[in-house]
């Protein structure tokens, strides 16, 4: 059996929580077309009849302008290490740019395998653009593979499930086959909450909410899962309440839908919006968010 760690790396919004999420046939990651939507190192565990892969979705790399952004960016680096594979994503539809680049740079200092995927295909109308592109891409470094892929609609991801397992080294499952991830389902349905709003509220950056399920109570039939919506500024908090709750109410039922399809159970819903100034820079919440190591 083959098995290993496999890290998905890449800018914010080039669709690696896509790519998870295509490759797993479920939601487990939330995506958005706004950058810097995942935060936090996310597990995907892949199982089939001859092998058994551990994706490790990052935070995208960017230039952070807080506390939350710097350790996000270091928790996106530290990921790169200690893994069999590195999935170096970018966005073909956009080109190669300088934070691709910037990236690059980083991973070249490594020995790991890396494997370029070119995302975002079905939006390259000319073909013979993209082979050209290709062979250009291939001279920045010696990759393991290039592999032009569309994580939306699953163009090209089992030949990727493929060329991962034909570069992994046999080994007995780490994890067990009903296992699917390292996060808590409380943790996943609090982030189900915050890409609604982030699919909802366009203007607004990610990084500017966060939410926590404060509590989650089950029986045979129904769950009962309250969560609050933190915000830094009260005009924040005003849009996502919205008219008479319009908004909130919408974000809620948005999000029940997904946490229903996860469950398989009916869900009652509660939310609360509250704010908390400078929530970016407080410690206390990046240990919620599980940015903060233990030892730091």
């Amino acid at each position: 059996m083959k098995c290993g760690f496999v890290s998905i790396v890449g800018r914010p919004n080039v669709g690696k929580s896509s790519l998870l999420n295509s490759i797993l046939g479920m939601k487990l990651a939330i995506t958005s077309n706004v950058s810097g939507t995942t935060r936090n190192v996310i597990q995907g565990i892949y199982n089939d009849e001859d092998s058994q892969i551990i994706f490790v979705d990052t935070p995208g790399i960017h230039k952070p302008n807080n506390k939350l952004g710097s350790l996000m960016n270091k928790k996106a680096y530290n990921n790169t290490e200690g893994v069999d594979i590195i999935l170096f994503l970018i966005d073909i539809s956009k080109g190669f740019g300088k934070g691709d680049e910037f990236i690059l740079n980083k991973i070249k200092t490594s020995e790991i395998p890396v494997f370029l995927l070119l995302n975002k295909i079905d939006l390259i109308k000319d073909k013979a653009k993209l082979l050209n592109e290709i062979n250009r891409l291939k001279d920045l470094y010696d990759f393991k593979e290039i592999i032009p892929i569309s994580a939306k609609k699953k163009d090209n991801v089992d030949t990727l499930i493929t060329c991962i397992k034909n570069n992994l080294e046999e080994s007995e499952r780490i994890f067990s086959e009903d296992e699917l991830t390292n996060v808590t389902t409380r943790f996943i349905m609090a982030e189900f909450v915050r890409e609604k709003i982030l699919e909802l509220t366009h203007d607004e950056i990610p990084h500017t909410v966060t939410c926590y399920v404060e509590n989650f109570e089950e029986d045979d039939k129904t769950i009962h899962i309250q969560v609050l919506i933190v915000v830094d500024r009260e005009n924040i908090k005003k849009i996502i309440i919205g008219k008479q709750g319009s908004m909130l109410k919408e974000i809620g039922t948005r999000a029940r839908k997904d946490m229903e399809e996860f469950l398989g159970k009916k869900v009652f819903l509660e939310t609360y919006v509250k704010t908390i100034k400078n929530w970016r820079d407080e410690e206390k919440y990046f240990i919620e968010l599980g940015l903060k190591e233990d030892d730091e």
